[in-house]
């Protein structure tokens, strides 16, 4: 066993210590009860069941946490995407009872039965959400796999709660998902066990073609009355199928007063058909217990959990809700969809839900592969069979469908990352090197644009004549640094298959960024604070600039697409710009091939600190997208690893933190999640390398078991300061001796080694 240890002292600028490889210490806590999954709802399995809401900004995930209104509750979600919602396909909606006791007087449409929630009723924690509508009915929900369970308890006083209505509760289900892109749907309700099934097409949120979809609900707890379906908001009691329908439509059977106040509602939901889904629910959840599936599902997130614990001692409560949820979080999605792929046959897993790999390939899948590599691993071989099939590697997928490309083919990240690592079960590496190539050689939607002008010019030119691709013609600059990563990642998985002449060609290709490199090019930008109103020079002169076809120079302001300049201008579909979602302040950095070039290049290791720590305290950096992680820590590189542990602690908890808007951006699929816990795990992975950038961790210790090994690592921060005044390592041992390096790689932590920092005033 190996330990790694960090010492602190006291003073004005002061640090902490750390240590790898001795267990933690239990504490006697439940870790329930520092997750919040309601951190974010503002501004930002199969089976993920949630209430709904209507604000067209707020519901990508179903839920938010602002004062929208309610209009259902459906059984499968994404978190945190960002753009277009998905899924929320089928939701169901309860009544007490409809004015008059004639069904005609029940609100069927989404718009008309949208209703307030009751303030502070919502209740959240992993496999458990509850809220009470208006009307004084309380809806509890929890999971299976492919199945939710919905326990409605109606208000015992509902004559005097629903205005002298009969309480006759109505259940609905809508053909509709968030987006509403159904087209085709189809329903069915039976008059006689009130069982509601049914199926629909659907629209990906951010790709290309369609998904279909099936549900199959049942009921307990109460006696059927009547049954029928709906279009837009007209009732038909006793028609009881719906074909072609368009939305808004669907069914619902109406119920005897339920004898307990409650019932059951159990949605199966499957991609493969009706009877699958009904297959699901039947066999996931035969008996409608509600306590048992809660407990289940609660045990499964413990199981999940467990592989981490913390000596905790004199951190804030907040604090730590932060690392816990960030973990949660972070294990939401990719989603595991085995069995549930119609588009072909397959021994191999199934994943999906991958919002997108230009996101998540920075910290999600690093963090996984530390906590939870035999998930890591099934992704790997799911998507090299996705390549298989499909003929490329996704950078985003989503139900079943084919996502857009961001910038770069970033899977070739993920499996170069995953191939260091020792991610070996059940993994066709020759198949993936395959993929890896393909990505590299031609384009399909998914792959790389602009590749004739990569191999003749080295680097994407702007308005660039691609006759192989069909993509937007922008974001010249930030492709060619992404390309040129995906190239370094490409060689160092051929390196290790001994594929020499590969290695060395695309080795070669990962020094490209170097031709959009532009000496001379100065940067002015809206005054800060005691140049308010005026334009100022930053001070720092050379920046990746965009090229002609000709080799001539184009321009963007490398302020452009930062918070001081034109913000929302760099989405994917928007025109003119030639960075993605960031300034080029931020892409010239954008060099974890090659950090000692770029740091010769900008002026030398004082000069490169100072120029990354204005990009952080100038407001040029937004937090909120995920390139702007490993910013955080490229001090490292220039031999300052303490700035890198100061403007963790700059953003955390500043930006992220146990709030309802705390979290900088949308969550996009856990990656802000895995974002906190990285940092506050002290563990920072460069992507796409064996290497883990060492920070002293936010707590006295941190222990994870390895998932490969089944040893535990401990990081211990010797002279811990919770009031995190000292957060720069002084010293560190490895093993009791002393360490030198302020990385670690990926063998230490597998084989459970540890270490230990000393940390203290800044000796810097």
């Amino acid at each position: 066993m190996y330990n790694f240890n960090v010492k602190s002292l006291t003073g004005l600028a002061l640090a902490l210590p750390l240590v790898f490889g001795s267990p933690a210490e239990k504490r006697d806590f439940d870790v329930f009860n520092y997750i919040n999954p309601l951190i974010g709802t503002v501004n930002g399995g199969m089976a993920k069941a949630v209430a709904d809401v209507d604000n067209p900004d707020e519901k990508q995930g179903g839920f938010a946490s602002d004062d929208s209104n309610i209009t259902g509750f459906s059984h499968m979600h994404d978190d945190g995407t960002g753009g277009s919602p998905s899924l929320g396909n089928f939701p169901i909606f309860p009544h007490a009872g409809c004015p008059g006791d004639n069904v005609t007087n029940c609100h069927f449409t989404s718009d008309d039965r949208a209703i307030k929630r009751l303030n502070g009723s919502v209740q959240a924690k992993p496999g458990y959400f509850a809220v009470s509508l208006n009307t004084s009915i309380n809806t509890e929900m929890t999971v299976t796999n492919h199945t939710a369970l919905y326990r409605m308890t109606f208000p015992s006083n509902s004559t005097a709660a629903f205005k002298n209505n009969t309480y006759s509760p109505l259940i609905l289900v809508d053909l509709i998902d968030l987006p509403q892109s159904i087209t085709n749907g189809s329903i069915a309700v039976d008059p006689n066990t009130g069982r509601i099934s049914g199926n629909g097409t659907f629209a990906p949120s951010f790709g290309v073609g369609t998904y279909n979809l099936n549900f199959c609900a049942d009921f307990s707890g109460a006696e059927i009355r009547q049954t029928g379906t709906f279009q837009n908001n007209v009732p038909s009691p006793g028609t009881n199928n719906l074909t072609k329908a368009q939305a808004p439509a669907g069914a619902w059977t109406q119920f005897e007063a339920p004898d307990n106040n409650q019932i059951l509602t159990r949605v199966g939901v499957s991609f493969i058909s009706v009877a699958q889904a009904c297959h699901n629910a039947e066999t996931e959840i035969p008996d409608f217990g509600f306590e048992k599936v809660q407990t289940s599902a609660e045990d499964a997130w413990r199981t999940k959990l467990s592989v981490v614990e913390v000596d905790a001692t004199g951190v804030d409560d907040n604090l730590q809700t932060v690392f816990w949820s960030g973990i949660y979080r972070s294990m939401i999605s990719p989603q595991d969809y085995t069995g549930e792929n119609y588009l072909w046959e397959s021994d191999e897993p199934y994943y999906d839900s991958y919002y997108c790999i230009w996101d998540s390939f920075r910290s999600i899948h690093p963090l996984l592969t530390l906590l939870d590599p035999e998930s890591q691993t099934l992704m790997v071989r799911s998507l090299i069979d996705i390549y298989r099939h499909e003929g490329k590697l996704p950078d985003c997928r989503m139900s079943l469908c084919k996502g857009f490309t961001q910038g770069g083919s970033n899977a070739d990240i993920v499996l170069a990352d995953s191939y260091l690592k020792g991610i070996t079960a059940g993994v066709d590496w020759e198949t993936a090197y395959e993929a890896l190539i393909s990505d590299a050689e031609d384009w399909s939607i998914e792959g790389r644009g602009g590749l004739q002008s990569w191999k003749s010019l080295g680097y994407i030119p702007i308005h660039d004549n691609d006759p192989d691709g069909t993509g937007l013609m922008t974001r010249s600059v930030s492709r060619t640094v992404e390309y040129a990563y995906d190239d370094f990642c490409i060689a160092q998985v051929a390196k290790g298959l001994g594929k020499t002449a590969d290695a060395g060609k695309y080795l070669a290709q990962s020094n490209n960024w170097q031709h959009l490199y532009k000496g001379d090019q100065k940067s002015f930008v809206a005054g800060t604070t005691g140049h308010e109103g005026q334009t100022v020079d930053t001070g720092y002169t050379g920046f990746l600039q965009p090229k002609n076809l000709n080799g001539s120079w184009a321009y963007q302001d490398p302020a452009f697409c930062s918070p001081l300049l034109d913000f929302t201008s760099c989405y994917l579909n928007a025109d003119g710009h030639e960075t993605y979602e960031g300034s080029s302040w931020m892409y010239t950095f954008f060099v974890p091939q090659d950090m000692a070039t770029l740091i010769r290049t900008l002026g030398g290791p004082s000069h490169f600190a100072a120029r990354l720590s204005y990009l952080h305290t100038s407001s040029l950096l937004y937090i909120g997208d995920e390139q702007a992680f490993l910013p955080v820590f490229q001090f490292h590189y220039a031999g300052r690893p303490g700035l890198s542990a100061q403007f963790s602690h700059f953003y955390i908890p500043s930006q992220f933190n146990n709030t309802v808007s705390g979290i900088a951006g949308n969550d996009d699929s856990g990656a802000m999640g895995s974002f906190t816990t990285l940092a506050m795990m002290g563990l920072w992975p460069v992507s796409g390398q064996d290497v883990y950038l060492i920070t002293p961790p936010y707590f006295a210790e941190v222990g994870v078991v390895s998932g490969q090994t089944g040893k535990r690592a401990t990081i211990r921060n010797v002279n811990f300061d919770a009031a995190y005044e000292n957060i720069y390592i002084q010293s560190a041992t490895l093993d009791g001796s002393p360490y030198e390096k302020n990385w670690i790689t990926h063998g230490f932590v597998a084989g459970w080694g540890g270490v230990g920092t000393d940390v203290g005033e800044s000796r810097e």
